[in-house]
């Protein structure tokens, strides 16, 4: 049977919820060739967005080539060069003849090799045959712009996971490296030939390479998605329960929306609970049900999550969460046993880097994740009771 509310995997056509601003802005820069940091907390939406457009451009008519590195397990500056020489290879070939023609042509006195062991038992394309240098940086970091002109193609570079590009030895100077390329590449090539986006997991580590350390300053536009609107949520969400012969209430839904801050992984994931949990109309002891299985699902990650905080941090997360947001005022320090000043300031730091919360260019706390804030204020403090939709 066909999934009515999917969340294991970005999705476009009729799963993907009306975001028309954002599509129509997301694709004026990709056309005009800017290159694209797309910021956003985790599972909002940021690659459904980007295939959404590719799509479009795509039914419209328009011809060019993806090349997706994705650098989750990236832990060493060879295993980024192969992630992104890899992409790039398997965008513009698909045979062992094309792979091999493509490395002696773009990465000819380099280690970088075709290896056909390699390949039959593990499916890579691209293999070393000794330590890196500054050569093989520099050909692979120009691979992607060099393939396209040759080949007289458009190409999109994405890089997902990006913010695990701080797990590399060195990573400072390979940005500052690739930063060059990119100069390099605008001044040599026309500006949409290659245009790379930068999609990260972590909003925290995203912000801290592209807002406040400036990687990328003046050659990347920042981009973050809007928040959903309710109504198509709304719409959504009856439609494909009416296709499968149920019904909820309107005024419930709002509560849905505003339980999960319009976030569609976490709605899709509880709606496919409740359509499993129901046989008719759907009512709101069956959707506090599906809420309890959600936290069941969750929980033991938030619960990690708190097993690896200080007190100090644990304290001002729950004065996070009782609403106070200058936690350096000597009531508040005071109040929760935060020491000093100094010290809040340590341990907000930590609390980021956790990416538990964020904060605002006001400086005013968030926490990150819907479903982890509500399991502290009904389950960790306990500061509230069941959630009425």
């Amino acid at each position: 049977m066909e999934e009515a509310f999917v969340y294991s995997k970005p999705v476009t056509g009729r799963y993907f919820i009306d975001r028309r601003g954002d599509c129509a802005a997301l694709a004026n820069l990709l056309v005009a060739g800017e290159h694209v940091a797309i910021l956003g907390a985790p599972k909002t939406g940021k690659m459904s967005l980007l295939q959404q457009v590719l799509q479009e451009q795509k039914l419209a008519g328009k011809r060019f080539l993806v090349a997706e590195a994705d650098l989750l397990s990236v832990r060493s500056q060879r295993d980024f060069l192969l992630a992104l020489g890899e992409s790039v290879l398997r965008a513009f070939g698909s045979t062992p003849g094309e792979y091999t023609r493509a490395i002696r042509q773009f990465l000819p006195e380099t280690h970088f090799v075709f290896d056909q062991r390699s390949y039959a038992d593990a499916d890579r394309v691209l293999s070393l045959s000794w330590d890196i240098d500054g050569r093989d940086v520099d050909a692979v970091l120009n691979l992607p712009f060099n393939l396209a002109l040759d080949r007289d193609t458009r190409l999109y570079l994405v890089f997902k996971n990006f913010d695990s590009i701080a797990n590399v030895a060195d990573w400072e100077p390979l940005l500052h490296r690739f930063e060059g390329v990119l100069r390099d590449a605008a001044s040599r090539l026309e500006p949409s030939r290659c245009t790379v986006v930068f999609v990260g997991g972590r909003l925290n580590a995203m912000r801290e390479l592209f807002v406040r350390r400036r990687f990328f300053h003046r050659q990347a536009e920042r981009f973050t998605p809007s928040p959903i609107d309710e109504k198509y949520i709304i719409e959504y969400i009856n439609k494909n329960m009416l296709a499968r012969g149920k019904v909820i209430d309107k005024n419930l839904l709002f509560g849905v929306c505003k339980l999960f801050r319009c976030q569609m992984w976490y709605i899709n994931h509880f709606c496919a609970v409740c359509d499993h949990l129901s046989k008719g109309y759907i009512m709101e002891p069956v959707m506090l049900e599906g809420l309890e299985s959600l936290l069941g699902i969750h929980e033991p990650r938030f619960e990690a999550a708190m097993n690896d905080l200080t007190t100090f941090q644990v304290s001002l997360l729950r004065a996070i969460m009782d609403g106070h947001t200058r936690f350096s005022s000597a009531e508040v320090i005071r109040g929760y046993g935060l020491n000093s000043s100094a010290n809040v300031k340590r341990i907000k730091d930590a609390l980021e880097k956790k990416e538990l919360v964020w904060f605002d260019d006001k400086d005013d706390p968030h926490v990150i994740d819907p479903l982890f804030a509500y399991w502290l204020s009904s389950r960790y403090f306990r500061t509230s009771g069941v959630y009425k939709f």
